[in-house]
């Protein structure tokens, strides 16, 4: 990508348009899980069911997985700025789309474009960040970016569950209107505009084999996940895993790839996003899941009781972006992802040893210290992914970023379902379709643990000075 003209200003190019990108982030995933606490209303709405109205989701995840692979190359063609405004303003429109819906396939179709619009913003943002920010300062830029994906999927469905209530679920989605002219103005006037790079090709076959892989993928994993998983699944994810190799293959071959793979061969990246990161960001995705499961079906506690636990949980999210610069400076990625993920791991771990009883001053400083670790793992790993990364690589890498990022999401869900069902098996003995029982959630968090200590424990292959030049560590 040619060279930018960035603002003169720190403060404009350096934390401005990080924070501009956050706005837009925190748009499009609070819109992924708003609508949870709110199917009833909708289902009321469109005299359908509440099974039904999962199709909302799933249309949802799907457009986005279709849509995300060719990110970069439009970013690449026709310019970030313009590709990133254009999602935020189509994302709006599909948003009064759905609040004006009368009817569920018209809802469902708005919900596609909002799925569509939305998988264009977490790469290509990125990419604008990592256009607009200089290495030195790229760890409070990722940290700013990366507070959406902490606290959206928790907040999204007690604001929905109280705008449904006061207002009506239409409004879900109309706060979306002010959120959306706010980003489109704040991109047209902070953002610099980016010169594309030279027209190349778009690689057609790349498009169908990268998408159908993620799509299938995703949806396996999906239904995987729900109270019907079972053979379609598992033939989905296979049908998934098919076409990823298929697509590997032909973007290694091809003159003009859709992602250049290359990008892999970048140690941190490969590390952050692959192989350790996405095992690490399989647990911390997780973990979200797990705490509603235990405290409600494994304690028996109300939604009241359960609410407030989860926004302590997600306090500690908050509160440790302030110190991520300090610590990464003083002790560097590899010391840090290796003591945080441990100490991450050994939290998580911890929640298969509270009792319903265990008294809140001992709770609440738990939940405070995993969401606290939580965050810097989350912080880092994203961080040390770009570090090493050329100018040229960013298309391809905030795009294969983002679709591992999708898959990490699922995967958390996943593993934890297989888990708490394969563990209800045994103690019953067999029966089918056993109840849940606080054992199994527990069993759920010591898996996700171990999971958790593997991917720390991975980061002590990094030399000691990685990403020294974005941490600012000396060794």
């Amino acid at each position: 990508m040619m060279p930018v003209a960035f603002p003169s200003t720190r403060w404009s190019s350096a934390r401005l348009v990080p924070a501009v990108v956050a706005i837009a982030f925190f748009m499009q995933l609070l819109d992924g899980t708003i609508i949870s606490t709110s199917l009833p209303a909708m289902a009321s709405s469109f005299a359908t069911d509440v099974v039904s109205m999962n199709l909302g989701f799933t249309v949802y995840m799907l457009a986005m997985a279709i849509c995300i692979p060719p990110a970069g190359w439009l970013a690449d063609r026709f310019g970030a700025r313009t590709v990133f405004a254009t999602a935020i303003g189509l994302f709006t429109v599909a948003s009064v789309a759905c609040a004006l819906a009368t009817s569920f396939p018209m809802f469902l179709a708005a919900r596609i474009l909002q799925g569509a619009s939305g998988a264009m913003m977490t790469p290509v943002g990125r990419q604008i960040v990592l256009q607009a920010t200089p290495k030195s300062e790229l760890v409070r830029a990722i940290a700013l970016i990366t507070w959406p994906a902490l606290i959206a999927p928790v907040l999204g469905p007690v604001i929905g569950g109280w705008v449904t209530t006061a207002i009506g679920w239409e409004w879900n989605f109309l706060i979306n209107v002010p959120l959306g002219l706010l980003g489109l103005v704040l991109v047209m006037k902070c953002v610099p505009q980016d010169r594309p790079t030279a027209p190349r090709s778009f690689d057609t076959w790349g498009f169908v084999l990268t998408s159908a892989a993620l799509a299938l993928f995703l949806s396996g994993l999906e239904l995987f996940s729900g109270p019907h998983g079972g053979a379609w699944a598992l033939a989905l994810v296979v049908a998934g895993a098919v076409s990823g190799l298929l697509a590997i293959r032909h973007l290694k071959a091809t003159a003009h790839p859709l992602m250049d793979l290359s990008v892999l061969s970048v140690p941190t990246f490969a590390l952050a996003t692959l192989t350790s990161g996405t095992a690490g960001r399989l647990a911390i995705n997780a973990t979200p899941f797990l705490l509603p499961l235990l405290f409600q079906v494994g304690f028996g506690f109300d939604a009241l009781q359960t609410g407030h636990l989860i926004l302590v949980y997600f306090l500690g999210n908050l509160m440790m972006k302030s110190v991520t610069t300090p610590l990464l400076r003083i002790l560097g990625f590899r010391r840090l992802l290796v003591t945080n993920g441990m100490l991450a791991a050994g939290s998580v771990a911890a929640f298969a040893l509270v009792e319903p009883d265990t008294a809140y001053g001992l709770l609440a400083p738990l939940l405070l210290f995993a969401g606290l670790t939580r965050s810097m793992q989350f912080t880092s790993l994203s961080t040390i992914a770009f570090a090493d990364v050329s100018p040229e690589q960013r298309g391809a890498a905030t795009t294969i970023a983002a679709m591992l990022q999708q898959l990490s999401m699922l995967l958390g869900v996943a593993l934890s379902v297989l888990v708490i069902r394969l563990s209800a098996f045994l103690q019953a003995g067999g029966i089918d379709e056993p109840a849940v029982s606080l054992a199994d959630i527990r069993a759920a968090f010591v898996a996700v643990a171990v999971v958790g200590l593997a991917s720390a424990l991975r980061f002590l292959v990094l030399p000691p000075d990685a990403g020294a030049e974005v941490s600012g560590h000396r060794v």
